[in-house]
């Protein structure tokens, strides 16, 4: 399965959380994170560095992906919104309020595992 997160508009942003995610066991054990070109929108022009593509395996848990994206969110001086993609379902983190995570993570859960190139 396959899953997309845009930052803000930083790359480094991207690459801060790409060492975040990383660095946490959870996801280190279930998942592979890389930084890479996104597809750009109709009447857009792509960037170098705009999406950071996980790739996970069976032991993958969207409460602990979007607990430690949370985590991450919370330690940068400027709190970037948050996008993460899984098939067609789109969830955004931008208060990072228990009622916006818990909505993430059921979200998540329910995306069909199968669309968008699931592995």
């Amino acid at each position: 399965m396959r899953l997309e997160v845009r930052v803000g508009s930083a790359a480094v942003e991207l690459r801060s959380l790409q060492g975040w995610l990383r660095a946490d066991p959870e996801v280190r054990r279930s998942a592979t994170v890389e930084v890479q070109g996104g597809v750009p929108g109709p009447g857009e022009m792509g960037t170098g560095l705009d999406v950071l593509q996980l790739v996970t395996g069976n032991g993958w848990s969207a409460a602990s992906f979007v607990l430690a994206v949370v985590a991450w969110r919370q330690s940068r001086p400027q709190r970037p919104r948050v996008e993460i993609r899984r098939g067609d379902t789109v969830v955004v983190l931008m208060d990072c309020s228990q009622e916006e995570i818990e909505r993430a993570v059921r979200a998540l859960d329910a995306a069909d595992p199968d669309e968008g190139g699931g592995r």
